[in-house]
């Protein structure tokens, strides 16, 4: 009887093994897939490594270190199109999210608030939106109408957008995640965290006062 029992218990063994990778890959999936915690503050390589990363998760490239941006161009939530690359000699603001997300829908009124002020005032910033993950634009349009988002958003459900980042960039590599660009179409500060107004806008203002 004994001998009988000991394959049982090793395939009994293996069988847990095997769950719980399946389960620990799960949960990795999950918490990259909509996170308002830490990964910020941990800086996971750009040109060289030559950047900071502050307390607030914000990580900064100086000028001199900045490498391009990709093209990032497509259908909209709206169905029109667009090409970030046309968008050269303005700061560009890029916000990925999910209307799924809860911190995207925390910072959601911030980047309203934040883009109207900056248009109003006629400076030289364009926001747009990645909108990623939502199986349908009608979510992702209401999303924009409930908090008063009225610049264009790339509808990328499968997040093929933010795979043309090169690797070893400061690229998306969460949601929410903003990446702002300089005038001349360079990546100049990224966090991997939800933002408020105050943070967002010292992503933006330095940018706007290079010459």
């Amino acid at each position: 009887m004994s001998l009988s029992r000991a394959p049982r218990r090793r395939r009994s063994t293996s069988g847990r093994a095997t769950l719980l990778t399946a389960v620990t890959l799960a949960s990795a999936l999950t918490l990259s897939a909509c996170s308002d915690t830490g990964s910020g503050s941990k800086s996971a390589g750009s040109a060289g490594g030559n950047y900071v990363t502050g307390p607030s998760g914000i990580s900064t490239v100086s000028k001199a270190d900045r490498v391009d941006a990709p093209k990032l161009d497509g259908e909209t939530v709206d169905s029109k199109t667009l090409d970030t690359t046309t968008l050269k000699g303005k700061v560009v603001v890029l916000n990925v999210w999910g209307s799924w997300c809860p911190p995207c829908r925390a910072e959601a009124p911030y980047f309203a608030k934040v883009s109207k002020d900056l248009a109003d005032a006629g400076k030289d910033v364009a926001f747009v939106g990645i909108n990623t993950r939502d199986n349908s634009k009608q979510n992702a349009a209401s999303f924009e109408e409930n908090f008063g988002i009225t610049y264009p958003s790339l509808y990328d459900p499968d997040g093929k957008l933010m795979l043309r980042f090169p690797k070893g960039t400061l690229n998306a590599q969460s949601i929410p995640s903003t990446i702002v660009l300089d005038k001349e179409g360079k990546i100049a500060a990224r966090t991997l965290v939800a933002v408020n107004e105050e943070q967002l806008r010292s992503m933006i203002d330095p940018l706007l006062a290079e010459q």
